[in-house]
């Protein structure tokens, strides 16, 4: 059932996916409130990717709901949902490599207003003061100039959350942001959107592997295993959660503790 009052951003009720005789995603109950900085983790193949597929739009569910601000958008396709307020990034980083980091900032403000198809006015002028404005808020002016394709790839990252931020959404899904990074710009990117999410009231969702990463940043952790959620709490209630600590954490944790 929906929440009643809309307080929710996001919510998903008894979403499930198989793939043949394999469950994917068995029945995931999701509640995740306006300024909540969500990660859902879990070991390989618990679900991840394929929750946040089903929950873009990018995948079809077998079954379920998914609410948005209250709205029932189960089926909407990606785009639909993108201009309802939901934006998301891959693991594999998406850029035009080709274009300037500039330009793909303003490409992405082009879509957001609709105006990809105005062919009667240098696309170099549009929008070119928001997108240094969105440059600036993830570290990049100093690169707008520069082909996308050669940033390093943490800047490419960086370049995917200006992309993002463009919709200017009101829910972000972040999958495997930190993929490929080293350890310190790990914690810098995950940093800087946490202060993102603050700064503009933005909610997000992450996926992650770096549970260093995880437990410093994320507010609440949803646990999945074998496409099912196993626990929901604050990082404190997770990482002493049994089951957790069975299944994915381990001595890891244990230790710290």
């Amino acid at each position: 059932m929906a929440d009643p009052d809309g307080a929710l951003v996001l919510q998903t009720v008894g979403l499930r996916k198989h793939f043949g005789g394999v469950q994917a995603v068995g029945g995931v109950d999701l509640a995740v409130p306006e300024g909540d900085l969500r990660a859902i983790i879990g070991p390989n193949g618990a679900g991840k990717t394929t929750l946040f597929n089903l929950i873009t739009g990018d995948l079809a569910h077998d079954s379920g709901q998914i609410f948005f601000r209250g709205e029932d958008v189960s089926g909407l396709a990606p785009q639909d949902l993108c201009r309802r307020g939901l934006a998301r990034t891959f693991q594999v980083t998406s850029i035009f490599r080709r274009l300037s980091t500039l330009e793909n900032v303003q490409t992405a403000l082009l879509t957001h207003h609709r105006r990809h198809h105005d062919f009667f006015r240098p696309a170099r002028r549009l929008y070119r003061e928001e997108a240094m404005m969105l440059l600036d808020r993830v570290g990049l002016v100093g690169q707008a100039a520069k082909p996308s394709g050669i940033l390093a790839h943490g800047d490419q990252r960086r370049l995917e959350l200006a992309l993002a931020l463009a919709s200017q959404p009101q829910l972000l899904m972040l999958d495997e942001p930190t993929a490929g990074m080293a350890p310190r710009e790990r914690h810098e990117i995950m940093a800087l959107a946490a202060s993102i999410a603050t700064d503009a009231k933005l909610t997000i969702v992450f996926t992650e592997h770096d549970m260093d990463v995880v437990f410093a940043v994320a507010r609440r952790i949803s646990v999945l295993h074998q496409g099912e959620v196993i626990a929901d709490g604050t990082p404190l209630e997770v990482r002493g959660d049994p089951e957790v600590q069975r299944v994915y954490l381990g001595q890891r944790f244990r230790a710290r503790r």
